[in-house]
């Protein structure tokens, strides 16, 4: 990607624009996970969180993560590993590198960066599974 700077005179001189490139783990618990890899704009000032909304709105609609503070203004719902780090995509820094986010390690894999994190009795039955004969 690059984008057009003005130069003095009436040219034009383009510059190349930064890129956050995420390696993101893919997939499911039963079905495996495998890397993907997306090239994000970068801005000064981003937190992965964007890079990551970015993505799902640019690039790839089905790719799961979870936040809430957008919307229902909670928070630890973002959390995942990042470079083999466990922090909140809304508090990283986006960086003009390759960064790898995968989810959670010691939580169930839901799917792509979803972990289960709601405690056992606060989980709604999966389907089929209600107890009812």
């Amino acid at each position: 990607m690059s984008q057009p700077v003005s130069n003095h005179a009436n040219s034009v001189e383009v510059t190349p624009s930064l890129t956050a490139r995420l390696v993101i783990a893919r997939g499911t618990e039963a079905g495996g996970q495998t890397a993907e890899a997306f090239d994000v704009p970068f801005e000064a000032g981003q937190s992965v969180l964007d890079g990551l909304r970015w993505i799902r709105a640019n690039r790839d609609p089905g790719l799961a993560f979870r936040f809430s503070c957008i919307s229902a203004n909670a928070c630890k719902e973002c959390m995942m590993r990042i470079d083999g780090k466990v922090v909140y995509a809304c508090l990283a820094r986006l960086e003009p590198r390759e960064m790898h986010l995968a989810p959670l390690a010691n939580k169930p894999l839901v799917r792509d960066l979803v972990s289960e994190i709601a405690p056992p009795a606060e989980r709604l039955p999966a389907p089929g599974n209600d107890g009812s004969a």
